[in-house]
């Protein structure tokens, strides 16, 4: 299952300054596959070392000498390890936290050794722990679930997806085409980008064991609220958790959540899920310049679930997906912009934590609201997300109006189209025209 963050890892095993790579993300989004997968395909061994299950490692990093934790790690793996071509991955390395102090001396004193970490719910595991990160000495990187050109890969549609990727052909792609790209997207609406639920889909099209492995998904994810929140915080997170999917897309409103319990609870709830890599905020931002987060608001914001396939199962709308017509009204139109928001997030930088922000403006007889905002090449790039041939536009002008944006767009089910200022694109394009990393 090839991801695109293998072109960033790719670029790392070179750079000549390297720091050691940790891993970030939720649980099950395939962090310990992809540095297996890319250890196998461009290294000539790699030594794997689980903390959890290899618990004889631990007593090496009594020492924060390199060359010793190197030395020690061959003679009880029984491997080599040649500098360029061996690759050390430590999985669950939260279990050991003195493996993570040590990454910070690989990089003043043995850079040239190829190191990848990687952990489950970390940040609470050094919070735990009262560890602080070895800031500047070993280099972040974000996983996410797959992105819909990654699905699309994944399930053989590589043709299709060489042909979109090139943003001439969405001026004048086919009504086929078209019908055949929307019926892709609505799989991945109910799939999702889980890597197991994927692979399940790929191996038995079966849609009823996708949903099971979703709904262990989730509930796994429950489950690790005992891990990191004590009895006292476990009912907040309860509530979050289930309230999270029925309100993306909103505002989020404590008292919508629960009228009884006080809001810091409940805000101190979202914050530990959004660590955990579950929900992902939405910040209201006033859009006045760059960067977005000078002018963004951490008390306004909506919340982004971490996949649209797991969306679907929380929130019980299979149904309503298949039988809609409009993929962008689906649930009211959420799981159109749970897909937008999962889309721009999955292009950003594999460097940097996602941040998602949407305009708003609150004012008697004069509210406005746009979808999304986003930086792109030095610019603010306003995204409204929108059903119907016809969808009123209303704040995206206002907006335009008042920020003058060189670039605006609208998103929907319906062909490409340039009016007004607007670039309207189909939902499924939305890769092809952001190019984040570029």
């Amino acid at each position: 299952m090839h991801r695109d963050i293998y072109k960033t890892l790719n670029n790392w095993k070179l750079e000549e300054e390297r720091k050691p790579l940790l891993f970030r993300g939720a649980r099950q989004v395939g962090k310990t596959y992809i540095i297996e997968q890319f250890g196998k395909e461009n290294f000539s061994n790699i030594i794997s070392i689980n903390f959890e299950r290899n618990i004889e490692y631990k007593n090496i990093f009594k020492t924060f000498d390199p060359k010793k934790i190197i030395e020690e790690i061959a003679l009880i793996s029984g491997k080599k390890i040649i500098i360029g071509k061996t690759l050390i991955f430590f999985d669950e390395i939260q279990e050991c936290p003195k493996a993570i102090t040590a990454l910070r001396y690989f990089y003043e004193e043995m850079n040239d050794i190829h190191i990848i970490a990687a952990g489950s719910l970390l940040d609470f595991a050094l919070k735990e722990a009262n560890l602080h990160m070895p800031v500047g000495r070993i280099q972040y990187i974000y996983l996410k679930p797959l992105s819909f050109n990654e699905f699309l890969r994944a399930i053989g549609e590589e043709i299709i997806l060489e042909y979109i990727s090139d943003a001439t052909n969405i001026k004048e792609i086919s009504e086929a085409v078209h019908d055949k790209l929307i019926g892709l997207l609505k799989n991945y609406f109910v799939i999702g980008g889980m890597p197991a639920v994927v692979k399940e889909y790929i191996n038995s099209g079966n849609i009823s064991k996708c949903q099971r492995i979703q709904s262990s998904i989730i509930d796994t994810y429950a489950d690790d609220f005992y891990k990191y929140a004590n009895k006292t915080k476990i009912a907040a997170l309860q509530k979050v958790f289930k309230s999270a999917a029925s309100m993306v897309g909103q505002k989020f409103v404590y008292s919508h959540v629960d009228n009884t319990m006080k809001s810091n609870r409940l805000k101190e709830a979202v914050e530990m899920l959004e660590t955990a890599g579950i929900l992902i905020r939405i910040k209201r931002s006033n859009g006045d310049g760059i960067p977005i987060e000078a002018n963004a608001k951490d008390n306004y914001y909506k919340l982004l679930f971490l996949d649209v396939g797991l969306l679907h199962n929380m929130a019980g709308i299979y149904d309503k997906t298949v039988l809609e017509e409009d993929i962008a009204a689906i649930f009211k139109g959420a799981v159109a912009e749970q897909f937008v928001g999962q889309e721009i997030a999955a292009n950003q930088d594999f460097y940097r934590k996602s941040n998602l922000y949407y305009w708003a403006r609150e004012a008697r007889n004069s509210s406005a609201e746009i979808d999304y905002i986003f930086e792109h090449k030095g610019e603010i790039i306003p995204v409204e997300v929108k059903s119907g041939k016809n969808g009123k536009l209303r704040s995206l002008k206002m907006y335009i109006d008042k920020y003058k944006p060189k670039t605006s767009l609208k998103l929907s089910q319906n062909h490409y189209n340039q009016s007004d200022n607007i670039t309207s694109i189909p939902l499924y394009a939305i890769s092809t025209f952001l190019n984040l990393r570029q």
